[in-house]
């Protein structure tokens, strides 16, 4: 009966433990759009006494959730939740949110009406609710991979004060899609250049390869050509507000030069590269199937220097 009672005890007090390393409150929040709503989490400090500043985390390419993660592709690592939490527990607030046509992010529209414009058009919106909230003392914007051009987009002429670039390409949408299909076969190659002369002329299609079809399906192709609208180069150039270029050196999908290009820029950023960091945000050996291997692990934590680097620039600014 003793060991019953200190095995009690001792369950009881590792719970508490659990529950005091939570540094974060979390609530829903709810932006209604035109055609739907934009679903999310706002992680608050835990006792915070006065106003603080809140991070909007933009999410990656494809249909990424809140937490960081793509059925579609297999993603699980839960990177936005963990730098909620680190962020948390530095007493700065974030809301990170299921992408739109995703998870609790509703619309009545389909995926052929999707367009690039749409995930900008909904950052903004979140940049006015937090920024109309008393709680906060400023508004900073973060965007992960893709999401770092959707950020930056929002962030022009709106109240945002900081903006954070990790992992993101300085090249534009078409231009990395011809490199993406310069490992295919030549075959492959020929018809994306027909349909990307296409594309650039405003015109979609229909004959499509079953093997290119996952890249280029019709439902696909009018947002493909709002996404290459944009240069990411030129649209950091015009920020206005300090900006923090991050970039992993182990990332097996976007490449240090693509983080000094950003940086040539935008000579006044501060660029961070982060040794051993994937495009994940956490550890990634330097061999490209072993580094794949680690976006199904929702436990491996984010990069030791990430946190630490983000918090530094939101508070030095």
């Amino acid at each position: 009966m003793k060991k019953v009672l200190l095995l009690s005890i001792a369950l009881l007090l590792t719970i508490s433990v659990f529950a005091q390393s939570d540094a974060s409150d979390e609530s829903p929040v709810n932006l209604k759009i035109p055609s739907g709503n934009i679903s999310g989490t706002l992680s608050m400090p835990k006792n915070a006494s006065a106003k603080v500043p809140v991070v909007i985390i933009v999410a990656d390419s494809g249909p990424t959730d809140r937490n960081g993660n793509n059925e579609q592709t297999g993603l699980n690592g839960n990177m936005y939740k963990m730098l909620a939490e680190g962020l948390a527990k530095n007493g700065i607030a974030s809301l990170r949110y299921d992408k739109r046509m995703v998870g609790a992010s509703k619309t009545a529209n389909k995926l052929e009406d999707l367009r690039f414009d749409d995930y900008v058009d909904d950052a903004v919106g979140l940049i006015g609710m937090l920024n109309d909230d008393q709680r906060f003392s400023k508004v900073v914007i973060l965007g992960h991979g893709e999401g770092a051009l959707a950020a930056m987009l929002a962030a022009r002429d709106q109240p945002v004060k900081d903006i954070i670039s990790i992992n993101a390409t300085s090249e534009q949408g078409d231009k990395l899609m011809t490199d993406l299909f310069k490992s295919r076969p030549q075959y492959q190659q020929d018809e994306f250049k027909t349909w990307l002369d296409s594309l650039k002329k405003g015109k979609t299609f229909d004959n499509i390869d079953l093997a290119l079809y996952p890249l280029v399906s019709t439902a696909k192709q009018k947002y493909l050509m709002s996404y290459f609208k944009y240069p990411p180069q030129r649209v950091i150039k015009v920020m206005k507000v300090p900006t923090l270029i991050i970039q992993g050196t182990t990332d097996v999908q976007v490449s240090v030069a693509d983080a000094e290009k950003l940086k040539k820029a935008k000579s006044d950023a501060t660029l961070t590269i982060i040794k051993g960091m994937s495009h994940i945000m956490k550890d990634g050996p330097a061999d490209k199937d072993a580094n794949m291997e680690t976006y199904s692990n929702p436990t491996l934590p984010l990069k030791a220097e990430l946190v630490p680097d983000i918090v530094d620039f939101i508070k030095k600014n």
